[in-house]
């Protein structure tokens, strides 16, 4: 994809009627994303043979899409937050909203500084369309003066994510691609198509990683059929081909993410671990920097490569992001500079820059050491693939969960305490439902008329039908949140009723 040839395509707005730009310019959208050209190698500082191992920061910012605006309307959870500041911790409202705009602010000093940090950032887009609701121009300047000066690009990278903060393995389906699909629309909508181009690894929703057979298939692919490269995943969710969690090397090096479907069809990506759990503690305080100064390099195939590290948190959540995460990031990269440490040895790099570096160094992504959705092994043992049919694989499904107290198919996260199915049958029903009812209103028209996408029945049909699958309305209990919920879905289906 030229420079040229994306400036004909159409410019996106990021707003149509009121509502965000999310869905009718597929195939100008998978035009720019479908590419295997290089998107760090050209600018980055380092040169592998002098990494002893590296060390890859991720923040995960989310704010989800609300009924409870002064009419009803569907606002950002952050402008409810100071437009109601006693309830809760709403009066950390301003504090969430510098935490989103910040590392425009930080990533420019530090460079300023002499240091050569490295970002990786998640925003769902929800929290990028209600940033715009509210006119926060101040943080999307922030933002898009790291994404689209070429100054800084070297230094950030984004991660594509689901438009709502849906988790996956409760997500139907035949929506995970139209989350996909929309976030690409509205980030290009915001930064524009060159940013969507370098846009190369994902990052799932609270590191959800589905482990029934076809869901996770069915991921894989509408991630490669929207140009992503590769997902980043938590080190629990995963299990070697034989059933045992992976060796402790093997969590610092790309891993093979191999999926194999009830029919018995196989499909893979490249997979970087998430080390440790999920507390913020671990980038606020630079942890993965000093796990990294214990690591050293490993061989794949015939290659020797840096170990990396790799963590994600929230980006706004807690004492310690808010507090903590500025005074040690720049103590960190100021150590790393003075030690004249800024090329060499303990190094900061984003997935893709790493994932570039090894590969052109002659590491072939089929030597990757291969993994699987947890539990899948105790499938596969009941199942012959060879012979694999739908129904062989739900009776073995069903006979392990009965046998098998270990044994599920909710997937797995970062919280493996937390159930995003039980106990909340009253939204995963009219989840389904609508969900249902949208695909068979309009799955018969886009496939007459590619443009249906464009009308703006089908952007606020797909609106609701996506906002409903967010994941916080499951994640904070019954009550407010889930009647929120119903609301959303009352709206829904009158649309496409």
């Amino acid at each position: 994809m030229t420079a040229t040839a994306i400036s004909n395509l159409p410019v996106l707005v990021t707003s149509r009627s009121g509502l965000p730009n999310i869905c009718g310019w597929e195939a100008e959208i998978k035009s720019v994303t479908n590419h295997n050209e290089p998107v760090f190698l050209r600018t980055t500082n380092l040169r592998l043979e002098n990494v002893t191992a590296g060390f890859a920061c991720a923040l995960h910012m989310h704010q989800p899409t609300i009924p409870a605006g002064s009419n009803g309307e569907l606002i950002s959870n952050l402008q409810y937050m100071f437009e109601h500041p006693h309830d809760g911790d709403n009066h950390n409202a301003g504090v969430f909203a510098w935490c989103y705009g910040r590392m425009g602010e930080f990533i420019p000093q530090l460079i300023a500084e002499g240091c050569h940090p490295r970002i990786m950032l998640d925003y769902s887009g929800n929290l990028l369309w209600g940033l715009q609701q509210m006119g926060r121009e101040d943080i999307l300047n922030n933002l898009k003066r790291i994404t689209c000066n070429e100054q800084y690009q070297p230094y950030v990278e984004w991660l594509g994510t689901m438009w709502s903060h849906a988790v996956v393995p409760s997500t139907p389906i035949p929506d995970l691609k139209l989350h996909i699909q929309a976030w690409q629309h509205y980030f290009a909508a915001i930064f524009g198509y060159d940013a969507l181009r370098r846009v190369k690894g994902f990052s799932p929703p609270e590191m959800h990683l589905p482990n029934h057979p076809d869901t996770l298939f069915e991921y894989i692919k509408a991630l490669q059929e929207c140009g992503y490269r590769w997902l980043m995943v938590q080190e629990h969710s995963v299990e070697r081909l034989d059933g045992t969690g992976l060796h402790h090397d093997q969590k610092y090096v790309p891993n093979r993410l191999v999926a194999r479907n009830s029919m018995g069809e196989t499909i893979s990506i490249t997979a970087l671990i998430k080390t440790q759990g999920s507390d913020t503690k671990l980038v606020a305080q630079m942890q993965p920097y000093f796990e990294a100064k214990g690591r050293s390099k490993q061989q794949i195939g015939n290659v020797t490569v840096p170990s990396l590290v790799t963590q994600i948190a929230d980006g706004e959540n807690g004492g310690v992001m808010m507090n903590e995460y500025p005074r040690d990031l720049f103590r960190v990269y100021h150590e790393i500079r003075d030690a004249g440490n800024n090329d060499a040895g303990i190094v900061a790099l984003n997935g893709t820059e790493y994932l570039e570096l090894i590969e052109a160094a002659g590491v072939n992504p089929d030597d990757y050491p291969a993994c699987q959705a947890a539990n899948q092994h105790k499938i596969w043992q009941q199942v012959d693939p060879d012979n694999a049919t739908p129904e062989a694989v739900e009776n073995a499904i069903a006979q392990l969960k009965t046998t098998d107290r270990q044994f599920h198919m909710d997937g797995a996260s970062w919280t493996n305490d937390l159930s995003w199915v039980k106990g909340y049958e009253n939204v995963l029903a009219p989840m389904n439902q609508l969900s249902a009812a949208f695909h068979a209103k309009y799955d018969p028209l886009v496939r007459q008329d590619a443009t249906v996408t464009q009308r703006p029945d089908y952007l606020e049909a797909l609106l609701y039908n996506l906002l409903l699958e967010t994941s916080c309305f499951r994640y904070w209990g019954q009550g407010m949140w889930t009647d929120l919920a119903r609301e959303l879905y009352r709206r829904g289906e009158m649309i496409v009723s």
